[in-house]
């Protein structure tokens, strides 16, 4: 497909808006877009897998040991008390109690002392999860790159879940890394992680997409699974709402609002079949989502200021 510079441009300036956080921050390991074409073709690349509900990767911080006892406890859960293959960041792969013991007496005095129980978090457990029906050794391949990428100075061990419904990985992390540097993952290192781990993913040949929830329109909150099991037993009080209802929350969605339409509006202006069609998607996608009422209304107006400026010409 030919390239349009302007509606290139168009696309690289609301996507970026629409798909990246505003504080995103740009390291070694942040995927990268290129020249304005090689941007712009990114950008249509997103824009058609989150129309097209491509599965969305999940990357979810656990929780984390405060000191050795809580870290070897979670070894012990993740890998089901050694009956699972545990794989480390030197790409051993083992199982058993005994290697079990092995690794935490490593994470214990290899490096900086670990006491068996503290106050700092010692160890950030994350899980990366995609949809069932996802290929399970395709999905560990993909969190192998993801970890070797994300949390090179650091030692890591991973197990790959396939009991449940969705497959999934479970990563445990040591705080701190060869150079005595604390891991203390911020929301756009957060987002990075989505991205970097959706990347591994398509390389692989797996339809995934890490767009953004204001992006796709979901305004609900979800539930952490402590809340969950407490709300059940009657231990908690008090529940955040279902609803994203913060400032913050209200401006990403008007944003993404404002982004949706102005890429419609340039798209359809284009010349290429295809761009037109994707408009069209757009349309049909932001239809019947929470944020459709203000995108169709921002849609119409963009698509009636053009006839009304040719009226004008007459």
């Amino acid at each position: 497909m030919s390239s349009n510079p302007a509606i290139d441009g168009v696309l690289v300036q609301w996507g970026e808006r629409l798909f990246y956080p505003g504080n995103r921050m740009v390291t070694s390991r942040t995927p990268r877009l290129g020249r304005l074409p090689s941007k712009a073709e990114a950008i249509r690349s997103r824009i058609e897998a989150t129309v097209r509900r491509a599965p969305q990767v999940m990357v979810k911080v656990t929780g984390g040991g405060r000191g050795m006892k809580a870290i070897a406890a979670h070894f012990r859960y993740i890998s089901k008390n050694g009956r699972l293959a545990i794989e480390d960041d030197r790409a051993v792969v083992e199982q058993g109690q005994e290697v079990l013991k092995d690794i935490e007496r490593q994470w214990q005095y290899g490096g900086a002392y670990i006491d068996p129980v503290g106050h700092r978090r010692e160890a950030l457990n994350v899980m990366l999860s995609m949809p069932r029906g996802t290929d399970p050794l395709i999905l560990q391949k993909a969190a192998r790159e993801f970890a070797r990428i994300e949390f090179a100075d650091h030692r890591y061990v991973m197990v790959l879940h396939t009991h449940q419904g969705n497959p999934h990985v479970h990563l445990s992390v040591k705080a701190e890394s060869k150079h005595r540097k604390r891991l203390n993952p911020r929301k756009a290192d957060l987002h990075r992680w989505r991205e970097t781990f959706a990347e591994r993913l398509r390389e692989w040949g797996v339809d995934a997409e890490a767009s953004r929830q204001a992006a796709r329109g979901v305004v609900r909150n979800h539930q952490d699974l402590w809340r969950t099991k407490a709300r059940k037993e009657g231990r908690e009080r008090l529940s955040p709402p279902e609803r994203k209802l913060s400032e913050a929350a209200r401006a990403s969605r008007k944003s993404a609002v404002q982004s949706w339409a102005i890429i419609a509006q340039a798209l359809r202006a284009s010349p290429e079949p295809k761009d037109q069609r994707l408009a069209l998607d757009i349309e049909r996608f932001v239809s019947g989502r929470a944020l459709d009422r203000q995108v169709v209304k921002d849609l119409t107006r963009l698509q009636q200021a053009p006839q009304r400026d040719s009226e004008r010409s007459r």
